[in-house]
């Protein structure tokens, strides 16, 4: 949510700016550039509101092809980290243990980490819904 707010702040602050522009009474711009920020964020939380509507369908469904794409995108990440961090490393020692040698390819996280710090940071959510009794 934190990056549409940026968007819409740097959309809206354009706009605010010109308001002082066309509008000579300084009160009455300002009332108006308030009202414009408020319903662009106002908008901004409606269509975040919409999406979690859309997230809880989508994890109640009983198709594992609806419902299972975020754990499915979990165990991706899993499987990389593992991939890059234990499995390569440990085939390059054994490899080096009969005196072969097998180049490690580096695998780039620039697009994968985003991916898990934010599961990692909705399941720190549910945590504390858990933690707090409120989800069930």
């Amino acid at each position: 949510m934190a990056i549409l707010e940026n968007i819409i702040g740097a959309m809206i602050t354009p706009v605010t700016g010109l308001i002082s522009e066309f509008i000579e009474d300084k009160d009455k711009a300002a009332r108006l550039a308030f009202e414009i920020s408020t319903l662009a964020a106002n908008q901004a939380h409606a269509e975040t509101m919409a999406q979690i509507e859309v997230n809880k369908q989508e994890a109640a469904h009983s198709s594992l092809f609806v419902a299972g794409w975020r754990p499915g995108m979990g165990w991706t990440c899993v499987a990389a980290y593992f991939l890059a961090y234990v499995g390569l490393p440990m085939l390059a020692f054994t490899a080096a243990l009969f005196g072969k040698q097998i180049p490690i390819p580096s695998i780039s996280f620039a697009e994968l980490s985003p991916v898990l710090f934010g599961m990692l940071g909705l399941g720190a959510l549910r945590t504390i819904e858990k933690r707090d009794g409120v989800a069930s």
